[in-house]
């Protein structure tokens, strides 16, 4: 980790006394390691990425490689799983080749979703065999296992729902219900102490509060992230602080108190997902525009405390962070994961 070193030159026989040195700024993380991914000399399209603790694992979703890699975090070793289908697609007048790109941490298994085939796929954690699949009639967009009712929660923003499926056979997901929806979900997070699910209207700039039994919409709040709408969301449940992400900067909600704003993070333009280490209170934001990471410690108070910032590359997102700290960075126009050391 670098430090900051304050040089004072003292001219040959002054006389004046000696000044007290500025503060010194707080430690930079270190610049980041690449990990190159199969198949993405070419650049890939990544999307969300996942951590699980359990293993030691991060989940990366290679979009048109048709694989979805897996980095041992103790050793940065990378194992694929291929076989993935994929599609050409084209949106606002570009044409890109789509397949997994969503994953989530469930019991033993590792959910993935595939906008290649619209299919969710249940994988063994631990060997990394691929289980089984469920078809949807939509593409599916982000993922959030729940754990207090055995389900995966599935963003489908093309026709503004949440599908949901049973996971009580962890190993086979399947089909149980649809929510829908006014607007089009972006971002997700789940409190299973209190029964709720967040989500964001990401074309009406509103937060949303979703009972996880009634599946009914209990609350709408307004962070006021702009015409771009709000982003990512991340929860540090026992607190009940809900982050959410506005396109350059994060905010913290009161989720016990009416969505109260109680701090505001700068971070750059171009955020998307963020993650946060429950344990150390540390949140980890990559801006692809700003083309930087920053690690802030989440207050008490839901403020946010010092940060540490690095450079990383032009669009790199979508971050997420293991419990002693380093942060795994989407790099999709290089085809690579960026590894970051952070600080607390």
């Amino acid at each position: 980790m670098r430090r900051a070193l304050l040089l004072i030159a003292a001219g040959c026989g002054s006389h004046e006394p000696a000044r007290t040195p500025p503060p010194a700024p707080p430690p930079a993380a270190a610049g980041p390691k690449t990990i190159a991914l199969p198949g993405g000399s070419d650049g890939l399209f990544l999307d969300y990425l996942a951590y699980d603790p359990a293993h030691h694992r991060v989940w990366v979703p290679a979009g048109g490689s048709g694989r979805v890699d897996v980095i041992d975090a103790r050793t940065d070793q990378l194992s694929s799983i291929e076989g993935f289908p994929v599609k050409l697609v084209e949106r606002r007048g570009q044409k890109r080749t789509v397949g997994p790109s969503s994953a989530t941490v469930g019991d033993g298994v590792v959910y993935v979703g595939n906008r290649g085939d619209q299919t969710v796929c249940a994988i063994d954690a631990t060997s990394l065999v691929k289980q089984g699949c469920v078809a949807l009639d939509q593409s599916p967009d982000g993922l959030q296992y729940v754990a207090a009712t055995k389900e995966v929660w599935v963003t489908t923003p093309r026709d503004k729902s949440i599908r949901v499926l049973d996971a009580s056979a962890p190993d086979k997901p399947a089909a149980k219900a649809t929510i829908q929806l006014d607007g089009q979900p972006e971002g997700f997070a789940v409190d299973n102490a209190r029964g709720v699910f967040f989500t964001n209207y990401e074309d009406k700039d509103q937060t949303l509060v979703i009972d996880l039994k009634s599946h009914a919409i209990t609350k709408t709040w307004q962070p006021r992230c702009g015409e771009d709408g709000p982003k990512g969301l991340a929860l540090d449940q026992p607190a009940a602080h809900l982050l959410v992400v506005c396109p350059d900067h994060v905010e913290t909600l009161d989720a016990a108190h009416d969505g109260a704003v109680l701090g505001t993070l700068p971070v750059g333009a171009g955020l998307d997902a963020i993650d946060l280490d429950p344990a150390h209170h540390l949140v980890v934001a990559a801006a692809g525009r700003a083309g930087k990471l920053a690690f802030a410690t989440l207050q008490p108070d839901g403020t946010f405390g010092q940060t540490a910032t690095v450079a990383t590359a032009d669009g790199a997102r979508n971050a997420v962070i293991t419990e002693d700290d380093r942060a795994y960075v989407a790099d999709g126009k290089a085809g690579a994961i960026l590894v970051i050391e952070g600080r607390r």
